[in-house]
């Protein structure tokens, strides 16, 4: 009887133990994908319906522009931002204009804002899930951005990462910090200047395993990746990558007792954890690499969808280049999105083309086309990544429209939800909540 009774308390404790697990994913967003790294949290159940006044439970400003995603732990929404002081530094030297003109990171590119002289403050700041309220707010940095950018871009344009003891937030050329649950300042590490393709900025986030913190640096010259230990931000190792600019977060995954970091580009490659050693690579994608790579069982999807399309299955069991071998699982060059990153949700991928509103799912295992490219309702120009939770997928517009689908092999559209206010960051899925974090406003929708 005590024999059965143990059995029965230690049932209890797992029963208990995996309960809190579940209500743990379901009530956090660690980093701009969520808890599985493709945007989809089974057990959430977010509002289906709302409006600027309909299912809004708070709304605050948000000062500066950033487009990197809110992320969210026990009731702290944190979100990364740049603010432009109007003010040059106060040791600037005076430039004339055709010096000025001249100057690398000045623009030049299709698209590109004037060169900055301000200096802009890079901050972190945390959010109350409960009613919007500010917790706190840190500076981690105050310069002049070494880049224009794109007129669509911002200076704060990655998202920050958490494990719920640490904060890790990488504005590239500006640092990569970390810091504490309150806001203090732990490390702060300097990893040099980029310079992106036509001077688009950066934007790529960095990937948290461990003890390790993963940080991308795709640029047109000296690409590389690093891995800084979380403790110190030391680098642990760094890997030369033949690479141009590229703003694809990585992927860790664990496969036969390795964790692979598996970046996109316009080569996907995938690095062992541990020593930084190149494990296998497969040629193409096509360029200006976006979307970030996700997982379907045994193998990794990696998309792009800039001047052609291309969406590659590749196995993780792989070692060496396996480009246009038969050890791809499976391709597809009819659409990819250009900037928003797929979602997988039970075994259907859901994308976009391009930047349009067209969007297509396939079967995830096969590649078969289980909804051609059809265009939403109202989904124009789209740059946030869809989320999906409660066998319904959400697809956001840049001018802050929800369109709402219902999972399955048919396109059937269940809500039309306008904001009222421009939205390039992807969602975060919070319980039954969905966090957006529009042009100058954080929104908490909940029924």
């Amino acid at each position: 009887m005590c024999f059965a009774r143990s059995i029965r308390a230690m049932f209890a404790l797992v029963v208990a133990f995996c309960a809190a697990r579940s209500a743990m994913a379901e009530n956090n967003w660690p980093n701009w994908r969520g808890p599985n790294y493709d945007g989809s949290l089974e057990g959430a159940d977010p509002p289906l319906e709302w409006s600027e006044s309909k299912n809004v439970r708070w709304k605050v400003p948000v000062p500066g522009r950033g487009s990197g995603s809110p992320i969210v732990w026990d009731g702290q929404i944190i979100l990364l931002t740049a603010v432009d002081t109007g003010k040059p530094p106060a040791y600037a030297p005076v430039v004339a204009p055709a010096e000025q003109a001249n100057t690398p990171g000045s623009g030049g590119g299709r698209g590109n804002r004037a060169a900055p002289t301000n200096e802009f403050e890079f901050l972190v700041i945390a959010y109350s899930l409960a009613d919007g309220s500010e917790l706190w707010r840190t500076m981690v940095h105050r310069a002049v951005p070494n880049e224009s950018g794109h007129q669509t871009n911002t200076y704060a344009s990655a998202s920050a990462v958490t494990d719920g003891k640490r904060i890790y937030a990488n504005f590239g050329s500006h640092g990569t910090y970390c810091l504490d649950m309150q806001g203090n300042v732990i490390w702060a590490k300097d990893l040099g200047d980029m310079r992106t393709r036509n001077n688009f900025g950066e934007g790529a986030s960095p990937a948290l395993v461990g003890d390790t913190l993963i940080v991308p640096w795709d640029q047109e010259e000296n690409s590389a990746i690093f891995a800084l230990n979380t403790s110190d931000g030391e680098i642990r190792w760094q890997q030369p990558r033949d690479e141009v600019t590229t703003w694809a977060t990585p992927l860790a995954v664990e496969y036969n007792g390795r964790t692979q970091i598996v970046t996109n580009g316009t080569q996907v490659r995938s690095y062992d954890l541990e020593t930084g050693e190149l494990l296998w690579s497969c040629g193409g994608q096509v360029t200006n690499p976006i979307p970030s790579p996700v997982r379907i069982d045994d193998f990794v999807v990696c998309m792009t969808g800039y001047r052609g399309n291309a969406i590659y299955a590749m196995p993780l069991d792989a070692s060496g280049d396996i480009s246009d071998s038969p050890k791809i699982r499976w391709f597809n060059r009819d659409a990819a999105p250009y900037v928003s990153s797929p979602t997988v949700y039970k075994g259907q991928l859901y994308l976009t083309k391009e930047r349009s509103g067209a969007m297509t799912s396939l079967d995830a295992r096969t590649g078969e086309v289980l909804i051609p490219p059809t265009r939403l309702t109202d989904i124009r120009d789209i740059y946030a990544s869809p989320v999906a939770a409660a066998d319904r997928i959400y697809f956001t517009s840049r001018d802050g429209v929800t369109t709402v689908i219902r999972h399955g092999k048919a396109l059937e559209e269940l809500a039309v939800n306008n904001l009222g206010e421009p939205v390039d960051a992807s969602p975060a899925l919070v319980g039954d909540q969905i966090v957006i974090r529009a042009a100058e406003h954080l929104y908490c929708i909940a029924e």
